[in-house]
This record gives C-alpha cells, structure tokens and sequence, in this order.
C-alpha cells in the first residue's frame, strides 16, 4: 500500500473524527455495481485497448484494491453485498431463477429461492441510520411481484429498506439501445439533486457489459476504425459499452462536483463478476458432455484464469476502487485480499450503526485500509459455489485463500475452463497466487500438508455456516449428466 505522509494521516483522521461525529452530517455512500465487467476492463487495472479516465479520477483520488473478491455470477454477489454474508451462510449461491443438472455425477446443494422481505439489508441498516435509500437499476434477488432480474418494484422497495427505486424503462431495454446506461445515469443525477441535503446511500447497479453487449452506434464505430472486429475477443462493441459506461460514471462524479457533494460522498466501485472471456454452448453439451464447445469470446482476463461463472481468479477477482475525500490517501493501491462481504461492516462503521444483535457478519471493516493508517488482522476468504453451470465450465466446488494461497476443491468432477474437456473424480487444486496468479501450477501434491491443512478449514467453515458439503448424486447418469432440466430467463 502507498505510504501516508504525515500531513495526509492527520488530515485524514481529522476528517473522518468529524464525520463520523455526533454533530456532523454523515457521509453520502454510493455503490456503484457494473455487470460482468473484467477486473482488467479498466484502464487503471491495465486495460490496453479502451481508456476509462472517469474510474480512473476514482483511483487517483482514493484507493485500487488488487486482491478484491466477489463470487462468480450474479446473484449471488448481490446477495453477498446486500446481506453481508457468505453464500453458504445466506444461501443464495445459484442465480435466480433456478434450474439444476438432477442427473450431474455431484448432486447439487439445494439453494434459496430470492431474498426475503424480512431478510436483513445493508439498505435497511442504512436508513434506520438516518440515510435516504435508493436502489437503481438491476436487482436479481427477487422473482416475484416484489422485483424481478431488471428492478426492484417501487410498491416493494420500502420492504427491502429502499426509499425510491428508478422510474420503469421502456420494454426491453437491457436488450437495445444502450442497455439503459444513460437512462439510469439520469435517473441518478435526479436521485442526488432531490437529496442533496440529507445523507444517502445510493445503490447503482448497472446491466452492462452483460450480454447481449450493446453501446452506442458512434462509439462501436470508433473501435471499427481502429481495428477491432465485429466480433469475438476483444471485439469493438465490447470495448464501446466500456467507454460508455466509464463516461456515464463521469456524469454522476460531475453532478457531485456541481452539487458540491464530493467531499462529503464515499464512491465504491465494483463489479458482481469478472468478464465473460468464453461461453460454452449449453445444449451441445447435453449431447457431447465429455467435450464442450465454445460458442462466445468476449474480453480476456489475463492473466488471470478463465472468466464469469469461474472459480478461478478471473471469475471472482475483480476491481474494487473506493474514493473518499479526506479518509482515502489518493492514489493509494491496496494488496490486501478483500472481499464484497466487507461492505457492509464498513458502511455501518461510516454510517455510525450497526447490524442487529446476534446477526451473523461474515466480513470485516476496512476503514484501516481506507485510512490507509493500519492492516486487517489475518484472516481467510471463503467461496462456496456447489452447482453446475455448463455455460461457463463450473461444476460443485468450493474454495479458500489464506495470504499469498488458495485452495479450491472440486467434489465429484471438473470441466476445462480452457478446452471445455470434461473429467471425473474428486479435485483439490493449490496455487501460490504471488508467484502464479495464473493458477497454471497446482502444488496439492508438492505441498500435502498445507493443501490438507487448509481443506480443512474449508470444511470446517462451510459446516459452521450450516451449509452442506457436496456428495456423490445417487441419480448420476452419464447419458444425461450435463442436461439442465429447466431454462433461465436470463442468464
């Protein structure tokens, strides 16, 4: 991590003393949720193609976390974000709807269904702080009449502890135009304009880069000129809906500039997966389930392995920047291993507040790091993934990282990220993530006692959550193995 100065420290501590007093406005807090977007899709990060100079000003301005994890699709992170806890504490670790692989040779562990109204929510601890709410654009954590994979309903919100959720777009818009970026974006600016004078917890979760990938025709058009194909890696609509969404940033930083909001406003950026860098085709899997074929490339997360829906790095690292002026040293990179679990531990110490007596939080507070005046004490990351999803390689696994060392464990069976060839048999994969981010050099059997050592930890962690450990599906049926039995409506 940079170091402070001494001047930077004593400002900063002043200032956050001051906020966090009981004479003064608390913070604004704005989360800022991109689709699918590749840890390496920001130019801050190390992206060669597209410039985002808006993300950018976040990370000069505040601090890049290297090490941030999420889980490796959507929901889930969401859920993880909102309730705090692990996927296999809040059981929410499959993407809604479900569907499932009833014939897979490990049987799939049953999952919830959506959040519950009565859940608790980083947005209900927020407003009971004194915060105005807002929940903005994508929710996918409900499949009812309370909200739906596009947006929690405004006759719900008050359920989830949201204020005010977007205005409804036109129909089908996450399949045309810009996928609602600018829409959004305004509907944001009036959500800071109509609550400049009281303190806000603003929820910005936007459908881009998530497929179909759309941006604006003139942007495409720049990337076409500059060489970029029409399709496959690194193909320039891929590129356009990055800069689309790195200048839609630009708008919301500008209207806090204008509205003199910024020093009194903590901005999170994040995304819930890392980038979609191959697809494979679910229903020639179902014919062909020893060898699956690839059907989509969108961008490459070298070097980190594999992408979306991934229990390597490149589906669960991803970009996490978070800028608060007076509290985070600009241009500060953080090493520390994080993880979306955090945010709420955090908020609720910015905010002053904290969760109900007896509620399990799973992550821990950063300001240390945001302060950029102290470490976290040692700990693990967990990651409890135990489904099938043909799509992207996955089969029941789970996973732990303890410093530099992370160990995933594949229950029954294991599908090439990179050749889709499939495989049977119990899994334990141990990486030195320092000296092989990459994950290319798997040390379980050089490295017997760690790699045991730290499976059970893993074990005994997916226990203590009251989850279950996957075994061996009774039903297993080789002509059927990867047949998914229902279709979702988005994936």
């Amino acid at each position: 991590m940079a170091l402070l100065n001494r001047r930077s420290f004593i400002l900063g501590t002043a200032y956050l003393g001051a906020q966090l007093g009981a004479s003064a406005r608390k913070p604004n807090v704005i989360v800022i949720l991109v689709d699918d977007m590749a840890q390496r899709a920001l130019s801050c990060y190390g992206n060669p193609y597209v410039r985002t100079p808006n993300v950018d000003r976040l990370a000069k301005d505040g601090i890049r976390f290297t090490d941030a994890y999420v889980t490796p699709q959507c929901t889930p992170t969401r859920a993880t974000i909102l309730t705090g806890q692990y996927t296999a504490r809040n059981r929410m670790w499959h993407v809604i709807p479900k569907y499932g692989y009833p014939w897979a040779r490990v049987e799939e562990v049953d999952c919830s269904d959506g959040i519950t109204r009565d859940a608790f929510l980083l947005s209900k601890g927020l407003k009971a702080a004194g915060y105005t709410t807002g929940c903005y654009g994508k929710w996918h954590l409900t499949t009812n009449a309370d909200g739906d994979y596009t947006a929690l309903s405004a006759a719900a919100a008050k359920y989830y502890g949201f204020d005010s959720v977007a205005a409804p777009g036109p129909p089908r818009e996450i399949q045309t135009g810009d996928k609602g970026v600018n829409r959004l974006t305004q509907e944001a600016v009036r959500f800071l304009e109509n609550n400049r004078s009281q303190p806000f917890f603003l929820y910005l979760a936007h459908h881009t880069i998530h497929g179909p990938v759309l941006a604006p025709e003139e942007l495409v058009a720049k990337y076409r000129a500059k060489g970029f194909p029409q399709s496959g890696l690194h193909n320039a609509t891929y590129l356009a809906a990055i800069e689309h969404m790195d200048n839609a940033i630009g708008t919301l930083l500008n209207k806090l500039d204008e509205l003199k909001l910024t020093d009194s406003t903590a901005v999170w950026f994040l995304t819930d997966n890392g980038g979609l860098q191959h697809r494979f085709n679910r229903q020639k899997a179902e014919s062909n389930p020893r060898k699956l074929e690839k059907d989509l490339s969108e961008f490459s997360n070298e070097p980190l392995r594999a992408g979306k829906g991934s229990s390597y790095e490149g589906g669960i690292r991803v970009p996490m920047i978070v800028r608060w002026p007076g509290v985070t040293p600009p241009g500060t990179v953080c090493r520390t291993p994080v993880h979306a679990v955090d945010l709420m531990p955090t908020l609720f110490e910015v905010a002053g507040t904290r969760a109900p007596q007896g509620y399990a939080l799973d992550g821990v507070s950063l300001m240390p790091l945001l302060r950029g005046d102290g470490k976290l004490s040692q700990r693990a990351l967990y990651f409890y993934m135990p489904f099938y999803d043909v799509l992207w390689a996955h089969t029941p696994s789970a996973a732990i990282r303890e410093g530099d060392w992370k160990l995933i464990e594949f229950f029954g069976d294991y599908i090439s990220p990179e050749t889709g060839e499939y495989s049977e048999g119990h899994r334990l994969e141990l990486y030195n993530l320092r000296t092989d981010i990459g994950e290319r050099n798997n040390l379980a059997a050089k490295e017997k006692e760690r790699a045991a050592k730290m499976q059970a930890r893993l074990m005994q962690w997916i226990r203590a959550c009251g989850a279950t450990i996957p075994r061996l599906n009774p039903k297993f049926d080789r002509a059927k193995m990867l047949t998914q039995t229902s279709l979702r409506s988005q994936v």
